[in-house]
């Protein structure tokens, strides 16, 4: 059975230039998601991923028992905004809003996370925010994207190095601002952390 790496199968959306911003169609995916708000290290956020993860595996386990399909779970995505951006600017973190979210493959069905996360809530050790999971199509059209090394709480000049990169193409912002998180953070220190910077874009 072939196992799928969409890391690699769509390298163009995962794997950008670290040097210079690039514009790219994205095409409508289908994602898990936990909606929420606060600073990434408080207990909702962490709550969050703590639901997310057993149904992205879960279901990754089901598909290759029951569809004889299997792949590798797409890393960690998240949404992020705020009603005032000056909480961002101003490292208001509680005030920050985020969609966690990991992509599924396009076979994966609406009705096949249910199931999944039906079977989970079954169990004793359930996730408390499983009912906060919903599968979700996002279609974010044309974006601009780059490749960030480091941590997180450097991100600043390349996220602004991609809004001058859509200011001067004639473009404006729109939608949320996007990151997927490449690297597990438990195995590397931050210096070599890389998150994909992603805005959508018109």
């Amino acid at each position: 059975m072939q196992k799928i790496d969409y890391k690699k199968s769509l390298k163009h959306l995962y794997k950008p230039s670290a040097k210079q911003v690039e514009f790219i169609e994205i095409p409508t995916l289908n994602y898990i998601t936990v909606t929420g708000k606060g600073k990434p290290e408080g207990e909702e956020y962490q709550l969050a991923l703590h639901a997310l993860y057993p149904v992205a595996y879960k279901t990754k386990f089901w598909m290759k028992q029951h569809k004889n399909f299997d792949y590798v779970v797409p890393p960690l995505e998240g949404l992020w905004w705020a009603d005032d951006f000056s909480d961002f600017e101003n490292n208001n973190r509680d005030e920050w809003q985020w969609t966690m979210m990991i992509m599924q493959p396009e076979s994966v069905s609406a009705d096949t996370v249910a199931s999944v996360i039906n079977t989970i809530a079954n169990k004793k050790d359930a996730p408390k925010a499983l009912n906060k999971v919903t599968f979700e199509t996002i279609n974010e059209g044309k974006c601009a994207q780059i490749l960030h090394l480091g941590p997180f709480s450097e991100e600043g000049p390349v996220i602004q190095k991609v809004h001058n990169a859509i200011a001067q193409s004639g473009g404006h912002l729109a939608g949320k601002h996007h990151e997927i998180y490449l690297s597990d953070i438990r195995r590397v220190t931050p210096d070599k952390y890389r998150t994909v910077i992603r805005q959508p874009m018109k």
